[in-house]
């Protein structure tokens, strides 16, 4: 028997490429995964373990907890406790360390590392260890600066050359007095970092006086351990912490791991779609290959072989092909995982230099995943086959299914399908996340009875082309019997394409529907004609409110201040805003009392009335971050949403009891509303910062749009992958379609059937059989759209169903397209046929 399912193998290579294939695509989308992210995952490691060469022992100001009501800020670490720590024994030397964000600008003003990584620090002294310098000199003063070298040989800059930048809003112009060389990570990742002295740095992050954290180097013969335990002794205990560096090299490996898991996770969850839509193309392969050995099965049977024979000797073929699939994925996987690794870098997304990682784990995840999925997607047909007695498969009887199986078949579909649209449902009426779980479990129920179902639905939605079909005579009206003669084979082909559609659409319809309603609640929300912020989304200085408050044609201005507060033994963000302005700033609906902001009156959003049990008239005593209380009454409740909330009092109550207030977000109102001018005028107010970012409520759309775009074409991307497999799967049907009716066709060639109505009749069988998954695919992408949006609806009151019915027909175009692409081999192979030699074959 084991000679016999090798002789198989061999004798039926053509027809088991496209399996291959299939199961080689998604081996290689899922080991491509695992190497691009353990090789970025090891060189980040190997790049962050270098950044702590020059480090020992870290001290940090312990975090403090809340005390009762009042907050407790941590204390910075003072000059004196750095001294103290460099003279601990075992100490070489300690280094006081300040940072903060720091945004630089290339030459045309334009934001240089992504924002999010662009960071900022001290130089220590004349010479810092840390930074070795490749030229200049160490900065002194406001007005000078170093900057890595990655940043300037990617913006062009040299020493001597003047840069913009910014720390939390205003423009700084220092010259750039040296370059040095940094295994920070960030700035491996694509980032930059900007060194000034000590003093000017802890003046420009809030830290007059004081240091975030101090490294402490180990003399000669003292280990990590050693000088922690000697810093424990001498530092104040219950003020201050202390970590070694391996520690923290230990920490940061672990985070960059943890940071990797989640684009591995929602890489390998596309592998695994493709891999899914793979398993369909495997089991209609074996069945078609079992169905055509049906009679040289059934002698085996007769001459003394058992079902476990039977069913064992397809399986060794189907563990052949997969270990051939495993091993050709894994190697398309390597190279898919460099691939990514230099379009990241093309993207400037920047990844430091390392080898390619190609573990052993992966090496056996591969193969097991190639040939694990294959002998499972092979078991049913080769299991099937096993049971046909002998006798009954040397005359045909077993060919078509049995009422009792396919009523049994209809019964659990229809039982799948009812569960899943009922959990689903319920979902939608569930609170935010708590019905995330039931809406996944309901969208796979559902799935899984409409695969179920696919041959019951086949008929019908099939023989609803015969209108178009007749049109084209003989070969359409074939075509249309031919894609219904088998609806198991039908139902496994068309599903393939159906999951794929499935996802795209329902992604599609989210994305249009969150992209109107954030649309909807931008335009009801603000009044403000522009809303300034920083790039990144860091906090800006209040100097940014003062220089456009007396901008030409500004009216009004407000800001959104948070600052952290407790209330009634909780703590609540509070947001600072310009009281007398705000209601010309804003569009809120109030529910409850009046939109009034000043002096002790405030306004609540529902969802912090409801907590606490507010309305308007309700009083209650709120403790700032300083310690100092004030009695404050609810002037009216507001309806808020995700771009306002919370509780909004005037910058004036808050303001003198923040020892450092930063703003958010600052809206700006104007004489002439929302023009290029007028923008171009507030940039200019602002010193055409890179770092600050100007948008009208049209900028906000757009750039959420962008946002939403370039989501969705990642993800068509790495969906493509279950389309081509799809598109395996229905080149595979139809050439082994082909090869069973090989007489048939001979005979209608014989009887005066072209060669080109031939290749029509393949063809229009395939676009129907595409069509087919294509209308399943889009009907359930649409209601997986609108449920998942019910559930989003229950947090964004804004929420509204956009059909983009542009897009869909695109998708069923697709489908199209995919039917006729996949009919070109297999109907030029039916043209070509001997029509003397197909009718003499069995």
């Amino acid at each position: 028997m084991f000679r016999t399912a090798l002789r198989n193998v061999l004798a039926h290579k053509a027809r088991l490429l496209m399996t291959v294939l299939a199961v080689m695509l998604g081996v290689a989308f899922v080991s491509g995964t695992l190497v691009f992210t353990n090789t970025i995952s090891d060189a980040f490691q190997k790049s962050s373990a270098k950044g702590f060469d020059q480090v020992d022992v870290v001290v940090t100001a312990k975090v403090q907890e809340d005390v009762g009501d009042r907050i407790v800020k941590t204390p910075g670490l003072t000059e004196a406790l750095r001294e103290k720590s460099a003279k601990v024994p075992g100490a070489d030397s300690a280094v006081g360390v300040v940072s903060g964000f720091t945004a630089l600008a290339d030459k045309d003003g334009k934001l240089l590392g992504g924002g999010f990584q662009s960071q900022g620090g001290n130089y220590w002294g004349e010479r810092d260890a840390r930074y070795p310098l490749v030229e200049g000199h160490a900065p002194s003063g406001a007005d000078e600066v170093l900057i890595d070298s990655r940043t300037a040989e990617r913006a062009g800059y040299e020493v001597g050359d003047t840069i913009r930048m910014s720390v939390d809003g205003p423009v700084l112009t220092p010259r750039i007095t040296g370059i040095f060389t940094t295994d920070d990570g960030n700035v491996a990742a694509g980032g930059s970092l900007a060194l000034f002295d000590t003093a000017t740095a802890q003046r420009l992050f809030g830290r007059t006086g004081t240091y975030d954290e101090i490294d402490v180097k180990a003399a000669g013969g003292t280990s990590q351990t050693a000088l922690k335990t000697a810093l424990d002794a001498a530092l104040p205990q219950g003020k201050v912490e202390t970590t070694t560096g391996q520690e923290l090299a230990d920490d940061q490996a672990e985070a960059i791991s943890a940071s990797m898991s989640g684009l591995k996770q929602g890489l390998l969850v596309f592998a695994g779609i493709a891999l899914f839509v793979g398993t369909f193309i495997i089991a209609n392969t074996f069945t078609m290959l079992v169905a055509q050995r049906t009679r040289e099965l059934a002698l085996l049977r007769a001459v003394g072989a058992s079902r476990r024979q039977v069913t064992r000797s397809v399986l060794i073929e189907a563990f052949a092909v997969g270990v051939v699939a495993g091993a050709t994925g894994l190697v398309a996987g390597v190279g898919i995982g460099a691939g990514l690794r230099s379009l990241m870098n093309t993207l400037g997304a920047t990844v430091p230099d390392g080898p390619l990682v190609i573990s052993p784990g992966t090496v056996a995840t591969s193969l097991a995943v190639g040939v694990v999925i294959t002998m499972l997607a092979a078991w049913l047909p080769g299991r099937r086959a096993a049971k046909i007695p002998p006798v009954a498969a040397m005359s045909s009887v077993h060919a078509k299914a049995t009422t009792k199986s396919l009523v049994l078949r209809n019964t659990l579909g229809a039982l799948f399908s009812a569960g899943g649209v009922a959990v689903v449902l319920t979902a939608t009426t569930m609170e935010g996340s708590d019905g995330q779980v039931p809406m996944g479990l309901g969208a796979v129920l559902l799935i899984i009875g409409v695969f179920i179902l696919t041959p019951l639905l086949s008929r019908p939605l099939i023989a609803a082309t015969a209108p178009v079909l007749r049109v084209f005579g003989v070969s359409g009206k074939l075509a249309r019997q031919n894609s219904v003669r088998n609806p198991r084979r039908t139902a496994a082909t068309a599903s393939a394409l159906m999951i794929g559609l499935t996802l795209i659409t329902g992604m599609t319809v989210m994305a249009g529907s969150l992209q109107k309603s954030i649309d909807k609640m931008a335009s009801s929300a603000i009044k403000a004609d522009y809303v300034v912020s920083m790039a990144n989304g860091h906090e800006l200085s209040p100097d940014v409110e003062e220089k456009l408050k007396s901008t030409d044609g500004v009216t009004s201005t407000s800001p959104l201040r948070n600052a952290p507060a407790r209330i009634d033994g909780t703590t609540e963000y509070l947001t600072g805003v310009n009281g007398s302005a705000i209601a010309d700033l804003t569009d809120l609906k109030v529910d409850d009392g009046t939109f009034k902001v000043g002096g002790g009156q405030v306004v609540v959003d529902e969802d912090t009335a409801t907590s606490h049990g507010w309305k308007a008239g309700s009083r209650f005593t709120v403790s700032y971050e300083d310690g100092g209380k004030q009695r404050l009454t609810v002037a009216g409740v507001y309806e808020g949403n995700e771009l306002i909330q919370g509780i909004l009092l005037d910058t004036s109550a808050l303001a003198p009891h923040q020892e450092d207030p930063t703003d958010m977000q600052v809206m700006v109102k104007t004489s002439g509303g929302a023009s290029d001018a007028t923008k171009d005028r507030l940039e200019k107010a602002l010193g055409s910062n890179p770092a600050i970012q100007v948008q009208s409520k049209k900028d906000l759309s757009d750039s959420i749009a962008r946002m939403f775009t370039l989501m969705l074409n990642m993800l068509y991307g790495l969906l493509a992958m279950a389309v081509i497999v799809a598109v395996l799967g229905v080149i595979n049907t139809l050439a082994m379609s082909v090869f069973e009716r090989s007489q048939e066709i001979g005979m209608l060639r014989a009887i005066g059937l072209d060669r080109r109505s031939v290749k029509r009749m393949v063809r229009l069988e395939s676009l129907v059989i595409s069509l087919f998954g294509g209308v399943l695919g889009v009907g359930l992408g649409v209601f997986f759209g609108w449920a998942a949006g019910e559930l989003l609806g229950t947090k964004m009151a804004t929420y509204e169903l956009v059909l983009p019915w542009g897009r869909m027909a695109l998708f069923l175009l697709l489908a199209a397209g995919v039917g006729v692409l996949a009919a070109l081999w297999p109907a030029r192979r039916a043209a070509r046929l001997n029509m003397l030699a197909a009718i003499k074959s069995e």
